[in-house]
C-alpha cells in the first residue's frame, strides 16, 4: 500500500490556535527529542541541538561556526552573497527555536540560542562591507537581548533566588542601555516598550518575593554616595557569595 505523503491527519490532530504559541517537544523516529511548532497551515520541526534544521555546514555545527573558521583561515574574509543568505536562514531558525524554548520554559536553552544570535550579529558587523544589510539584523538586537534577559531572569528565579533574577534583569538593562547609547538613542531608553516590560518584571519580582535592593544595588548606591567603608563590606559579601 502506498504511504500517504500528505499531513492531513497530523494537522487535524493538532489544531492551530492563533491566540497562542503552539509548541511541543516530542520524540523523533530514533527516540531523539525534537521541537515542533504548529503554524498556520503547517508544522515546523526543529532539532534541539546544533542547528535547528539539523544540517552541518562543511562539518560545522552552525553557519556561525563555519564563518569563524573561515575568518581564522583568512583574516580578511568578507561575506559573500551566499553567506548573507545563509546567515539570514540561521537567524530565522534560531529565532524560532528560541521562542519555543521560552514557551516551554527551558530558560537556559533560550539563553544559549540568544547568545548564538548575538554572536552572529557581531560577526555580521565585523565581516560585512554592506552597513545597510548589517543594520537589518542589528535593529533586532534589543529584541534578542530582551528575550535573553527575560530567560536568564526566569531561569535564576527557578533555580536560585528572586534577588539573582532581579540582578539578571539589571545586567540585561545595562547591556540594552549601552546599545541605545551606541546608537545615539539614550533619550528613548526609558520609554522603550522592551525596557518598560523588563522594569515591570523586575518590580513585580520585588513585590511578589519581598525583595528590597539587591546586594549589588546596595553596593552601587554606597559607591555613588561615597560610603566607601560600607561599599567595601558589601563588595566582600558579594565576592563571598559569588565564590560559593
Amino acid at each position: 500500500m502506498k504511504r500517504p505523503r500528505h499531513l492531513d491527519d497530523l494537522l487535524k490532530r493538532w489544531a492551530f490556535d492563533p491566540s497562542t504559541l503552539n509548541v511541543r517537544m516530542i520524540k523523533g523516529k530514533d527516540d531523539r527529542d525534537v521541537l515542533q511548532m504548529r503554524v498556520d497551515m503547517g508544522i515546523l520541526q526543529l532539532e534541539t541541538t546544533g542547528r535547528p534544521d539539523g544540517e552541518l555546514i562543511n562539518g560545522s555545527d552552525s553557519y556561525l561556526e563555519h564563518l569563524n573558521l573561515c575568518r581564522l583561515n583568512e583574516p580578511e574574509y568578507e561575506l559573500t552573497e551566499q553567506d548573507c543568505n545563509e546567515i539570514d536562514r540561521e537567524f530565522m531558525q534560531f529565532y524560532h527555536r528560541r521562542i519555543c524554548w521560552l514557551r516551554l520554559q527551558f530558560y537556559h536553552r533560550a539563553v544559549m540560542d540568544a547568545d548564538h544570535t548575538l554572536r552572529l550579529m557581531d560577526l555580521c558587523e565585523d565581516l560585512s562591507d554592506d552597513p545597510e544589510w548589517s543594520s537589518t539584523h542589528e535593529q533586532y538586537r534589543p529584541f534578542v537581548l530582551f528575550h535573553r534577559t527575560q530567560a536568564e531572569a526566569l531561569g535564576e528565579l527557578e533555580e536560585n533566588t528572586a534577588e539573582e533574577a532581579i540582578q539578571a534583569i539589571n545586567r540585561g538593562l545595562e547591556t540594552l542601555r549601552a546599545f541605545f547609547v551606541k546608537h545615539d538613542a539614550e533619550e528613548h531608553f526609558d520609554e522603550d516598550e522592551l525596557i518598560v516590560r523588563l522594569v515591570e518584571l523586575r518590580e513585580s519580582l520585588r513585590t511578589e518575593y519581598s525583595v528590597g535592593q539587591t546586594l549589588r544595588e546596595r553596593l552601587e548606591h554606597a559607591v555613588e554616595h561615597e560610603h566607601y567603608e560600607l561599599a567595601a563590606q558589601l563588595r566582600d559579601e558579594l565576592t563571598r557569595r559569588e565564590t560559593h
